[in-house]
């Protein structure tokens, strides 16, 4: 691995995260840059066989500027699926070349304006194909694909299905086809994403064969983008995506489809977790210890207004007592507090709490800031950049003037009845 001296160096400990909960409060997020780095090494390192290679990097799944600005820094584009995303890109200092924009069910009017500023376009709509090639014949379009293969460990976050309301089906090219030819329009990509999670190499595999059929149906391609969906491991132990495999059988079939088509065209990816999940700590403060007759509580300050991934997906994030890490080890439920259910863990085997003590959550680099919420009118916590050995506050933690900011307190008079 690239740079392993520095990351041993500058690997994050136990107490450092300690200090940056005393000197910044919690909760708080804090994100590792050389485990980012790490990961983006390992992934370019797996595809050094392909001779044009791309890596967008999802901004969805965290999207601060800073994170931006990193991911640029190391040599990734930005994969966005909303305009606001796209221009927390370009304030990031991404050029608009290096973006691509994938969004879904959004109108016409908010394509054009992405279109206007020179970003990539994506489209996965017959219709919107049709209007947009009508309209703007000369401005090179990617159409993402729905393969109609089920990958993922999670209905939630598998996306190509049959019944997936993202991409074109692979059984509707002959009308993208007939959409091309009337419109004239340009068609430079072509992009599929199975879903999140995958560990089985060969269903990726499979997807990419449909990729390669439906790329030829296209004569002067530059790009093809096989999304992502890499699994890390969630807890020592735990499955991940075989990266190295998949980049050694992948990178043979796509040089030998490279070869057939007639054209060298790049290869692009668009992780988001794979770069930034194991990059992230969320670390919360034990408001209380509550014993009931069948359960000990462990009482968070945070809840599913800053972390939701265990409630909406089932998601399992390991959890330690940083502050005691050597105690004598108990089962606790740990739960979060809002007004409703927000359990994180049940029954779950950790070295002592007491009332003061920080936890802390793994792999909080992905789907957890940017999921995060202000119901119960809690604020959102602040984000810490842990780079060569510093933290560096990215984001303040709200205050109340950040809840009531752009609502207006309307004046009742008085009504005689």
């Amino acid at each position: 691995m690239k740079n392993l001296h520095l990351l041993k160096l500058f690997a994050m400990h136990h107490q450092d995260l300690v200090q940056i909960s005393q000197e910044h409060g919690s909760p708080i997020y804090v994100y590792d840059t050389h485990v980012m780095q790490a990961q983006y090494d390992r992934l370019t390192k797996a595809f050094r066989g392909i001779p044009q290679l791309r890596i967008n990097y999802a901004v969805k799944a965290l999207s601060n500027l800073s994170v931006l600005k990193w991911m640029h820094h190391l040599g990734a584009g930005l994969d966005t699926v909303s305009i606001q995303e796209v221009q927390l890109g370009l304030e990031a200092g991404v050029p608009a070349h290096e973006i691509i924009f994938t969004p879904n069910g959004v109108s016409l009017s908010e394509i054009e304006e992405v279109a206007n500023l020179g970003v990539q376009i994506n489209i996965d709509n017959l219709s919107i194909l049709e209007q947009f090639g009508t309209a703007h014949p000369n401005v090179p379009v990617c159409i993402r694909i729905n393969p109609h293969i089920m990958a993922g460990g999670n209905a939630n976050i598998s996306v190509g299905h049959i019944d997936s309301k993202f991409g074109i089906s692979i059984h509707q090219i002959p009308l993208v086809l007939r959409i091309v030819e009337n419109t004239s329009m340009h068609i430079n990509g072509v992009h599929m994403h199975t879903g999140s999670d995958i560990l089985d190499i060969d269903v990726f595999l499979h997807a990419a064969e449909i990729l390669f059929d439906t790329a030829h149906h296209f004569t002067n391609l530059d790009f093809l983008d096989f999304g992502s969906g890499f699994k890390v491991p969630y807890k020592p132990g735990d499955n991940e995506t075989n990266i190295e495999e998949l980049g050694e059988k992948l990178t043979d079939r796509f040089n030998a489809f490279c070869k057939d088509y007639g054209k060298e065209v790049v290869l692009a990816f668009e992780p988001g977790k794979f770069l930034v999940s194991e990059s992230g700590y969320f670390l919360t403060s034990v408001n209380s210890v509550k014993q009931t007759t069948s359960t000990v509580f462990a009482q968070v300050n945070s809840g599913f207004n800053h972390l939701i991934r265990p409630m909406l997906y089932g998601a399992d994030h390991r959890i330690e007592n940083i502050s005691n890490p050597e105690g004598r080890e108990r089962f606790y439920s740990v739960v979060g507090y809002i007004c409703e259910t927000d359990t994180f863990a049940n029954n779950l085997k950790i070295s002592e709490i007491n009332e003061g003590d920080v936890l802390c959550f793994y792999n909080a680099g992905a789907y957890c800031f940017s999921m995060a919420s202000n119901y119960n009118s809690r604020y959102r916590p602040a984000e810490v950049l842990w780079h060569e050995g510093k933290a560096h506050v990215i984001r303040k933690a709200e205050r109340f003037e950040d809840l009531i900011q752009n609502q207006k307190v309307l004046s009742f008079d008085a009504v005689e009845v």
